[in-house]
């Protein structure tokens, strides 16, 4: 277990990337001096990112370019997580490759898989042991799709195609938006929305809200009372509540007060604070009286 604390009693933060600290290629004011200081006063900073187009070290990297000092040990992504959600289902239904990467047990014979997703993604996925194929011509096992720039229609096409031919569907991530400089752009939640229309049918989903990354990041860091920042309520809030952690929903990003005020039960916030420095509110008191406790639903 950690030894420092902030706000209140925390003893680490798991946090959220895409606004919360960065929005496209820019830092959110406020975000990098906050924490430098939370690891000044050894308080563990990891973050949790729904973002399966980069490996933990591009992320880390990413995250060196604005001057913070990370390293690829301390990113916990959706791809990964999709891809052993992948190996799960394909071992569940007796197709599943017998070695390589990640993967044990089940058939002899590595499951075909269609990647719609980043060179990283297919990356993960080959080296899982399956095979992986471009087209649904090519009778894919599953189809696991993540959010990268370059995914086209013809890209949605094929996973529709194959689906329809009877392919499992997994998800890294069921984002519907990504906060950029210019403004909100769809996210991958966008893309398999499009896709779920055309087939009638829904994928398994492996990022966040599922609790799975939260745990495997607050376990990295020996966390028994870590605080979940983000800035959305349907993936940051909703994932932390579900791990049974304390959330504060940072209003840098996507969700506002009055989202959170509409919001269901479960994708109520902990904490509701402007910006990530007020994670540095000198005392408890002071952290409740500007950022009011949201009663957490048994």
């Amino acid at each position: 277990m950690t030894e420092a604390v902030f706000f209140g009693d925390h003893d680490a933060v798991l946090c959220d990337l895409d606004g919360v600290v960065y929005a496209g290629t820019e830092a959110i004011d406020g975000a990098v001096p906050t924490l430098h200081e939370l690891g000044r006063r050894g308080i563990p900073v990891v973050y949790v990112t729904n973002n399966a187009s980069r490996s933990p070290d591009a992320v880390a990297d990413h995250l060196r370019g604005f001057g913070l000092e990370v390293t690829g040990d301390q990113v916990f992504g959706s791809a990964a997580a999709g891809v052993a959600l992948l190996n799960q289902e394909l071992s569940r239904t007796g197709t599943h490759p017998t070695a390589g990467g990640a993967s044990s047990g089940g058939c002899p014979v590595p499951a075909k898989v269609l990647v719609v997703g980043s060179e990283y993604l297919r990356g993960l996925v080959s080296e899982a042991g399956h095979q992986v194929v471009a087209t649904a011509a090519e009778r894919p096992d599953a189809v696991i799709q993540g959010f990268d720039p370059s995914v086209s229609w013809a890209d949605l096409a094929q996973a529709s195609y194959a689906l329809k031919g009877g392919a499992r569907w997994i998800a890294t991530n069921t984002d519907l938006t990504i906060p950029r400089a210019e403004g909100i752009a769809p996210g991958n939640g966008a893309l398999i929305e499009a896709v779920s229309r055309a087939t009638g049918t829904r994928p398994l989903a492996a990022g966040k809200p599922e609790p799975v990354l939260f745990h495997l990041a607050a376990e990295a860091v020996g966390s028994r009372n870590p605080l979940v920042v983000g800035d959305r309520l349907d993936t940051d809030i909703l994932g932390g509540n579900r791990a049974g952690f304390a959330t504060a929903l940072v209003l840098t990003g996507v969700d506002t007060e009055m989202t959170a005020a509409a919001a269901p039960a479960d994708h109520q916030p902990t904490w509701i604070i402007p910006s990530l420095p007020m994670l540095l509110a000198d005392t408890a008191v002071e952290a409740r009286s500007r950022a009011p406790r949201r009663e957490r639903q048994p």
